[in-house]
C-alpha cells in the first residue's frame, strides 16, 4: 500500500506532470472507482488542474472552479503516466485521465477493487476526508508524545491508526519499530520518556529516508515500481531472511490479512510471538480486515 513516502512522491510527479495542464477526457472503466454521484466526473473535464496535494494516504486534484478529485490507492491502486490516448490495461486497468502532455492511467492489481476516487465541489467538502492524524514530519516531540498517549494502543496500531498519525501504514511502521527496538505489541502507555523520544525521532528518521531514496530513484520522471516491500528494508516482508543489524532471522505475526514483521533480537528481547499470543494479546485492538485498518472513521 503506498503510504507516506510514496504519496509524497506521486504528488510531486503529478505536480510536475498534470499541473497547469487541461484535463481533456477522464475515461471511466470500473464501476466500482467512483464513490460520489455528484459531482459526476465528467464535470472535471474541460478544467484545468490547479493543483496537486496529499491528505493522509489520499492523492487530491484541484480542479478550476474549487472541484476536487480525492483518490484512495488503497492497496494495489497505481498511478502511471503514459503517452497521450494511451490505452486502458485489460483487467488492472480502473480509468484514464488524458491531458495534451500524456495520459495518467489509473491501474489496480488483484480481483478486489478498493481504489476509490471522489469528487468534491468545494474545499470545504474536503473534511470529510480528513481523518486529523498528525504529520509526523512537521510536529516535534511534545506534539508526538501527546497524540501518542492520547489514546492506549499497541505501538503497531497506534502508528498505523489515521486518526492518530498520517500517512504512516504497515510497511513504514514495521521499519519504524525496528530502528526504534521497539516490540510491536508495546502498549503506548506503558512506554517510558526515552523510549518515546526515541520513536519520534526514528519516525521522522525513516520516512525521511525512504521519501529521498524514492525521489532519487524517481528523479524527474513518474514513480513505475511503487511497492510496500523495497529492497533495503530491514524487516518488513524478509520473514525468514537475516536482520540486518544482528543476523537473527525476521519473525512475523498474521491476523486476517495483516502481517507484523520484527526482529525478536533487537525488538521483543528474544521472544517470539506466535499468531494465536497475539491473538490473546491484542484482542479488540487490531482491525480484522484491511478496509478496517484503512477506513477507521472512514479515512486514511
Amino acid at each position: 500500500m503506498p503510504e507516506l513516502p510514496d504519496v509524497t512522491v506521486y504528488v510531486e510527479a503529478l505536480r510536475r506532470h498534470v499541473e497547469g495542464e487541461v484535463l481533456e477526457r477522464a475515461r471511466i472503466k470500473s464501476v466500482f472507482l467512483v464513490r460520489t454521484p455528484e459531482p459526476k466526473v465528467s464535470e472535471a473535464e474541460g478544467r484545468r488542474v490547479r493543483g496537486v496535494e496529499r491528505m493522509g494516504k489520499r492523492i487530491l486534484l484541484e480542479m478550476d472552479d474549487d472541484l476536487f478529485l480525492v483518490f484512495h490507492l488503497m492497496v494495489t491502486g497505481r498511478f502511471k503516466w503514459r503517452k497521450p490516448g494511451a490505452g486502458l490495461p485489460g483487467r488492472m486497468g480502473l480509468a484514464a485521465f488524458d491531458f495534451a502532455n500524456g495520459t495518467l492511467l489509473l491501474t489496480e492489481a488483484g480481483r478486489h477493487k478498493r481504489a476509490s476516487l471522489h469528487l468534491v465541489a468545494g474545499r470545504e467538502g474536503l473534511a470529510d476526508f480528513d481523518s486529523r492524524g498528525l504529520e509526523v514530519l512537521d510536529c516535534g516531540p511534545g506534539a508526538f508524545e501527546e497524540r501518542l498517549r492520547s489514546e492506549n494502543h499497541t505501538l503497531k496500531r497506534a502508528l498505523t491508526s489515521p486518526r492518530l498519525f498520517s500517512g504512516i501504514g504497515n510497511a513504514y511502521s514495521d521499519e519504524i519499530l525496528h530502528r526504534a527496538r521497539l516490540s510491536p505489541l508495546q502498549w503506548t502507555s506503558r512506554l517510558d520518556p526515552e523510549q518515546v523520544a526515541r520513536l519520534h525521532a526514528c519516525v521522522q528518521q525513516v520516512l525521511v529516508e525512504w521519501i529521498e531514496r524514492t525521489r532519487a530513484e524517481v528523479g524527474e520522471g513518474f514513480p513505475e515500481k511503487v511497492t510496500a516491500f523495497r529492497e533495503g528494508m530491514a524487516v518488513h516482508g524478509r520473514f525468514g531472511q537475516p536482520c540486518p543489524d544482528c543476523g537473527t532471522p525476521v519473525q512475523r505475526i498474521v491476523r486476517a490479512e495483516n502481517e507484523i514483521n520484527y526482529c525478536a533480537a533487537c525488538q521483543t528481547g528474544g521472544q517470539v510471538y506466535a499468531d494465536r499470543a497475539l491473538s490473546r494479546l491484542l484482542k479488540g485492538d487490531w482491525p480484522r480486515t484491511l478496509e478496517e485498518w484503512e477506513q477507521t472513521r472512514g479515512s486514511g
